[in-house]
């Protein structure tokens, strides 16, 4: 009897351990996702035709939005707004980098994109890519974005873009800090932006 009560608290003791182990390991995860770099590694293109990885993202603060260039308000508004903080906080456009991620590349070349960009603002990088690539990054940095067609009867017509509508912003290093919501007060989404600046 005394033999089975020690090898059942000797069993309880490893469980005990190992559970403990995989508590901490878990933990340990989680937190080096939290510290690390926001979304996914990738290599797409950006407007001017050169490649470009997840490494432009951390250089500097970075504000990141994904869109298309077929969309009728969110997009050039979004553009528009950001442009205008932009050189609010960055005159010089030293401090920050920002980034327009077609979430339709079907469409989106990286020369459209850059056509599209610059009627709009000299400080936005438009980036596109394979279709396939650009979803992984999509999905990376869980953007929401779904093709609605025009017409639901023809399914294969013309066809617009739901997506997610924020501005996601990264600190240097390119850990997630935040968002500025579509429609943001402009003055929150400038305090944002200096505060991105001085962490």
């Amino acid at each position: 009897m005394k033999t089975i009560r020690t090898v059942l608290w000797g069993a309880v003791i490893v469980l005990a351990g190992v559970l403990g182990w995989l508590t901490y390991e878990v933990t340990r995860s989680k937190q080096d996702i939290a510290e690390g770099p926001y979304g996914v590694p990738f290599q797409l293109v950006a407007q001017n035709g050169q490649s470009i990885t997840e490494k432009a993202f951390q250089q500097k603060p970075t504000a990141l939005f994904f869109g298309f260039t077929h969309c009728p308000e969110v997009c050039p508004t979004t553009l528009f707004e950001l442009n205008g903080w932009l050189h609010k906080v960055d005159p010089d456009g030293t401090k920050f980098n920002a980034y327009f991620v077609t979430v339709d590349p079907e469409r989106d070349t990286p020369q459209i994109l850059g056509q599209y960009i610059s009627n709009v603002t000299d400080r936005v990088i438009g980036i596109s890519g394979a279709p396939d690539k650009v979803g992984d990054v999509i999905k990376g940095f869980r953007v929401y974005a779904r093709k609605v067609p025009v017409d639901e009867k023809d399914p294969n017509g013309d066809y617009t873009m739901d997506h997610t509508a924020s501005v996601f912003l990264l600190n240097k290093g390119g850990r997630f800090a935040g968002t500025i919501a579509y429609g943001e007060n402009p003055e929150t989404a400038v305090k944002k932006l200096e505060n991105l600046t001085k962490g």
